[in-house]
């Protein structure tokens, strides 16, 4: 039985989950999106979409403009897709 404490071994396995490269998967509109690590440690986008159409609406957005921004609060868990706002009724004049 090891004598190592409790603290070191969490320590340990700390730095090997540290170490791990587990995937990165998103969804953007109707394409998932992966984070890819190539064998020389570079990063790139991968998208899977459901059509050509998906496809070319998401390249256009990326062409366009994309925004990073840094929110240490942003929850990283799946959360459930919001549904569009109900059309507003029409304002009708008496």
């Amino acid at each position: 039985m090891s004598k190592e404490t409790i603290d070191e071994t969490l320590d340990k396995w700390g730095k090997k989950v540290e170490e791990l490269e587990l995937p990165i998967v998103f969804n953007f509109g109707r394409c998932k999106g992966t984070v890819v690590t190539t064998e020389d440690g570079k990063k790139h986008i991968e998208l899977d979409c459901q059509s050509k159409q998906a496809r070319d609406e998401a390249a256009a957005v990326f062409e366009e403009e994309i925004v990073l921004r840094v929110n240490p609060k942003v929850i990283l868990e799946d959360t459930p897709p919001v549904e569009p706002a109900a059309p507003a009724a029409p304002v009708t004049e008496s």
